[in-house]
């Protein structure tokens, strides 16, 4: 069973000589508003807000240290902010303590075209990097949809629509600037495209949700703008035939750089928010990427994958307009969803299984849904065997949020039983922590626990998240 949504809370008040502390170190920057901390003390998970004591809004990697040894000294939990998107009650306040804002850190350090990376502050969202680029001839793929800080995206190993092709934050961020829980500066890795020089240190951070280390900058790898970009939409009679015409793409190794799977209640939903006129059935969005004539090739050969699987209304949108309009609709879609049911409680939960399972996940988890009479929704970014389902309950009736919980719980059972894991990019947070020992076993987790219990002894960074101290 994962983590329940009421959590039971362990906090103690903020010692008054650390409030004192950030004062002098962050002077206005500092705030106690109950304001200030309820924004800090949520995020776009279905947990209720955990309200840190304390705010601050650091500028460099110095403030940072400064505060993480303030805390240190008085063993006060410090919980990393980028921009909020996280789903799965990442960081939430759950002992109280302060919240470091990384947001205000947004400057492009250094942009080295020739070599194809960039060095930014952890506040930096990915829109502001490709702003930056804009006349480079490169740009940044990572796209999770939100435009989350590139700090908060190393933290939580994200991906999105793009990862298809061009991967995760896992195999683009070469280097980092970390503060340690003793308020050490380190730096892991370099622009150099490969090292066999000592521990990884950089993928140790990379997914550790803030609970390892602080990231303050982030160097990425950049890859050069396609010559030409195509996007097609069409429909299918059912999920399984939409959901197979992608597996069917895949194992040809047709390189598409993105394709994203609506059902019939996600088309819906955005067609009202959009005001799109979409039909209303399963739903494949592909991009291609390339040269005019491999984009061409590739296109044409997918269509042909897709007719042998029913599809329908296959259409294309090559002018950026049109890419653009249907892009921004699958990226709203998350707020579209939530129109299903006005007043409602959200819980968005993902998983990651072999292409060769994706179907059958799929089709198991929508009959439960189905069974259940849940109002919900499924998107994927079903290239890589990753979909997110999103159910909509009434806060106020429990019964509703433990079903919708159960649910979860057998679609994840499901996933790691095809040999998929409990996240594909959500990550783990609050909301999947017991899922872990499913998946990785006891022992795994012990290996984790003595990894934080190493580097981070006094357990103040983000205390309560991934595992069990």
């Amino acid at each position: 069973m994962n983590q329940p949504l009421s959590p039971a809370i362990l906090k103690r008040p903020l010692p008054p000589e650390v409030l004192v502390g950030l004062q002098a170190i962050f002077g206005e920057r500092v705030s106690t508003a109950h304001a200030m901390r309820e924004h800090h003390g949520r995020d776009e998970s279905a947990y209720d807000p955990m309200l840190p004591d304390a705010v601050v809004f650091a500028h460099t990697s110095d403030e940072v240290a400064a505060a993480v040894v303030l805390c240190a000294a008085h063993a006060v939990p410090v919980i990393a902010w980028g921009t909020g998107t996280s789903l799965e009650g990442h960081v939430l306040a759950l002992q109280g303590g302060v919240t470091i804002d990384l947001s205000q850190m947004k400057q492009v350090l250094a942009i080295h075209a020739d070599d194809a990376t960039a060095t930014v502050q952890a506040g930096v969202t990915r829109k502001q990097l490709n702003t930056a680029l804009r006349d480079t001839g490169l740009f940044f793929p990572i796209d999770p949809g939100a435009d989350a800080s590139l700090g908060g995206m190393a933290a939580t190993r994200a991906s999105g629509t793009n990862a298809v092709r061009y991967g995760t934050m896992r195999e683009n961020t070469l280097a980092l600037k970390v503060v340690t829980a003793d308020g050490r500066i380190i730096r892991t890795g370099s622009r150099a495209r490969k090292s066999s020089a000592g521990y990884d240190l950089t993928r140790v951070f990379v997914g550790s949700e803030g609970t390892l280390g602080i990231i303050t900058e982030v160097t990425v790898r950049l890859y050069p703008q396609p010559e030409a970009i195509s996007a097609a939409v069409c429909s299918f009679p059912s999920a399984g035939a939409a959901v197979t015409t992608v597996i069917r793409t895949i194992q040809m190794g047709v390189p598409v750089a993105r394709v994203e799977f609506l059902d019939e209640n996600s088309v819906r939903a955005i067609n009202a928010h959009d005001h799109l006129d979409l039909p209303v059935k399963p739903l494949l969005l592909f991009e291609f990427h390339g040269s005019e004539a491999g984009v061409a090739e590739q296109a044409g050969l997918v269509q042909q994958i897709a007719d042998e699987h029913g599809a329908s209304d296959f259409a294309w949108a090559t002018h950026p307009e049109e890419r653009s309009k249907l892009w921004a609709a699958r990226h709203n879609a998350y707020f579209a969803l939530l129109q299903m049911r006005p007043g409602g409680r959200a819980i968005t939960t993902d998983c990651c299984v072999p292409i060769s399972r994706l179907a059958e996940c799929i089709l198991e988890t929508k009959a439960d849904c189905e069974a259940e009479q849940m109002i919900y929704s499924i998107i994927g970014h079903v290239g890589d065997g990753n979909f997110h389902v999103l159910m909509m309950v009434d806060p106020h009736d429990p019964d509703e949020t433990a079903q919708a919980e159960a649910i979860n719980a057998r679609m994840v059972t499901r996933a790691l039983a095809m040999d998929g894991t409990c996240t594909g990019e959500h990550g783990v947070g609050l909301h999947k922590m017991d899922f872990l020992i499913e998946e990785h076993g006891a022992d795994a987790i012990d290996t984790m626990r003595a990894l934080k219990h190493a580097l981070d002894p006094k357990n103040i960074l983000n205390p309560g998240k991934i595992i069990r101290w």
